[in-house]
């Protein structure tokens, strides 16, 4: 199974959204926690990447900020505390004249209901990547249609935003796995807990129990939980449970099979244990979820 893709289609069950920020007068923004998975893209100029706990980070164009599950960060003129960055307006502002400090894309899956995908939780919160746009000028041409579909309103743009947002992130990914030295995923450190992981990715129907995850990678079960707790940040059972919720909520969103295919899917053994886990994890119920399809996320400046 590719991994890969399978994150970026559970993330797709979000509202989708994209704009072209430009920041005059060395203010810089600061966007707050949400739930999704977004990026933001420099093109002009040049700015710092703020976060809460790490240190500034020198941004240039062609360098893209993955935030993986919606972790407050900002972009300012010059490093600073986050809190000293005002916080992106939601209102309407009339274009101005004259260059700006920086300009960067911004794109988002805001999610509604539920969490952001586990795996993207197990990530560094904000991931930095030089664009290589020389050895992928297929990159530079989706960030361009993007830009350019965003900042216009052109007809279809409901059907284009998710495609090219899809496009995007599964480019600026795979060339972060790449510039680390590996593009497998999941990365970890821990050779069992991978191929746990690997096994729960591709086969998330199987009737896992710690028990026969432990077997499989060949490691005691008490051992197995305490350093799958420790590497993924969730205890195994959790995390399979989220994962099956995850493809169930793209299957709601993206298909029109009944509740009890889905259920043996992502393997629950009826619609109605189904139906009861999506509804504690999601907030609403899988009828109600699918009834209500993903927006698209209003334009901010």
């Amino acid at each position: 199974m590719d991994l890969l893709s399978e994150v970026v289609r559970a993330v797709r069950v979000g509202s989708p959204g994209s704009r072209v920020v430009r920041q005059y007068d060395s203010q810089g923004v600061r966007f707050s926690a949400f739930d999704g998975t977004g990026f933001h893209i420099v093109l002009r100029g040049t700015c710092w990447l703020i976060s809460e706990d790490q240190e500034p980070v020198a941004l240039k164009p062609g360098d893209a900020v993955l935030v993986t599950s919606g972790a407050p960060h900002g972009l300012g003129h010059v490093p600073c505390a986050l809190n000293d960055l005002p916080s992106m307006s939601m209102r309407p502002t009339p274009p101005r004249s004259g260059p700006s400090d920086f300009e960067f894309l911004c794109g988002v899956y805001q999610l509604r209901h539920g969490h952001t995908p586990q795996y993207l939780r197990t990530l560094p919160d904000l991931i930095t990547v030089s664009l290589d746009y020389d050895r992928c000028p297929q990159t530079r041409a989706l960030i361009d249609l993007l830009s350019t579909d965003t900042s216009e309103a052109y007809m279809g743009t409901a059907a284009t935003l998710p495609a090219l947002l899809d496009l995007i992130l599964v480019h600026v990914f795979r060339q972060w796995h790449e510039q680390r030295g590996s593009a497998e995923w999941p990365r970890t450190d821990d050779p069992g807990i991978a191929a746990a992981l690997r096994e729960i990715h591709k086969n998330p129907q199987r009737k896992w129990t710690v028990a026969r995850l432990s077997e499989m990678v060949g490691l005691p079960r008490t051992v197995f939980a305490r350093r799958f707790t420790e590497e993924v940040g969730q205890p195994p059972m959790s995390y399979l449970i989220s994962w099956r919720l995850s493809l169930g909520a793209r299957l709601l969103r993206e298909t029109d099979v009944t509740l009890a295919t889905i259920a043996r899917e992502v393997g629950y053994s009826t619609e109605f244990a189904f139906s009861g886990a999506f509804t504690r994890e999601y907030g609403v119920s899988p009828g109600r979820f699918r009834r209500s399809p993903a927006t698209l996320v209003p334009p901010v400046d």
